[in-house]
């Protein structure tokens, strides 16, 4: 059942229609400069969509062009609206932008905007004003876009001979898993929750076997696809499980699956930016409907640390080779 925070985005049927994203200038060219120290991006670890941009900007060694503030993974309950704040910073302000509330800055940029106010959120510091809080795309910006700044030995998280083969994977996994546990975990009538269900777990059984073969989703390299599954993996058995009905199988009762995501937990982009901690308390505290506040005490996370055993597994399939 879903808080207050997204019923305006429940339709009449049950199901829950994610927001339209507001500010979705592109770099380059007639939009946002590529620049040095200029912008501030504003996440949660909680946050799945956020947690793919801070795996991004450490595989291609983007850290220290792009300054970070995190808000607290517990919503402010001293407000009308759904809001964010950042209570983990001394004095509860951003150090950067001295503000409280993650709405002050889209208040700033937009003193009309009506929608929810979101992570991530990329903070030009030269107009304080939001300039892009497109969750979907800003991760291919940083793939692109940024490619002068990329570390020497970055990965090539976007390949451009597979750039159809990504972009249809990448649409899959966002409808039916990256958003599939949302529609579950939030939609009111028992026809969309069962729609999203099904569809997330024909989803993973497919994904299930193709991982049988194949280290990662594009063989033996980490691709931006990688990234966009291993956000909804990471809090599967954590929150999706109970706490979006999402209960037919565990992250751990899938070999492969399970595996994979341990292989690419247990390297250190993946790993120094999932705070289990923080997801926890964002998920049971705020997303779901807890009356008591109570926090769960599992599940055990030690567990993500134990061997993989995917190194040694040999993709077959091809680069180039067409997926459905």
């Amino acid at each position: 059942m879903p808080t207050d925070y997204v019923k305006k985005e429940i339709g009449k049927d049950g199901r829950f229609e994610r927001q339209k994203t507001r500010f979705t200038t592109p770099f380059g060219e007639g939009g946002l400069p590529v620049e040095k120290g200029r912008y501030r991006l504003l996440v949660s670890y909680a946050c799945p969509w956020a947690h793919r941009q801070l795996i991004a900007l450490k595989l291609l060694g983007l850290e220290e062009y792009i300054s970070i503030g995190v808000v607290d993974p517990v919503r402010p309950k001293d407000t009308d609206w759904t809001d964010w704040t950042f209570n983990l910073d001394k004095d509860g302000k951003d150090p950067v932008l001295g503000i409280h509330y993650l709405s002050e800055i889209y208040k700033q940029t937009d003193s009309d905007y009506e929608g929810r106010f979101t992570v991530p959120a990329l903070v030009d510091l030269k107009s304080q004003t939001v300039v892009n809080n497109d969750f979907l795309n800003l991760l291919r910006h940083w793939e692109l876009a940024w490619k002068p700044f990329h570390k020497a030995d970055a990965s090539d998280l976007y390949p451009l001979e597979l750039a159809d083969e990504i972009d249809r994977l990448n649409e899959l996994i966002y409808q039916d898993i990256n958003n599939g546990v949302y529609k579950a975990g939030f939609a009111t009538s028992q026809e969309a929750y069962e729609e999203a269900y099904d569809k997330l777990f024909r989803r993973l059984d497919e994904l299930e076997q193709r991982l049988s073969v194949s280290r990662y989703l594009f063989g033996d390299s980490i691709t931006d696809s990688d990234i966009r599954l291993y956000v909804t993996l990471a809090r599967f058995d954590t929150a999706y499980y109970n706490g979006f009905n999402c209960n037919r199988n565990r992250l751990v009762d899938f070999p492969n699956l399970w595996a994979y995501a341990r292989d690419l937990y247990q390297q250190e982009a993946f790993h120094e930016t999932t705070k289990f901690d923080h997801i926890k308390k964002h998920y049971h505290l705020s997303a779901t409907v807890n009356p008591y506040q109570i926090l769960p005490k599992g599940p055990d996370q030690s567990v993500w640390e134990l061997p993989h055993n995917r190194t040694s597994k040999l993709s077959s399939k091809t680069k180039g080779e067409q997926h459905d």
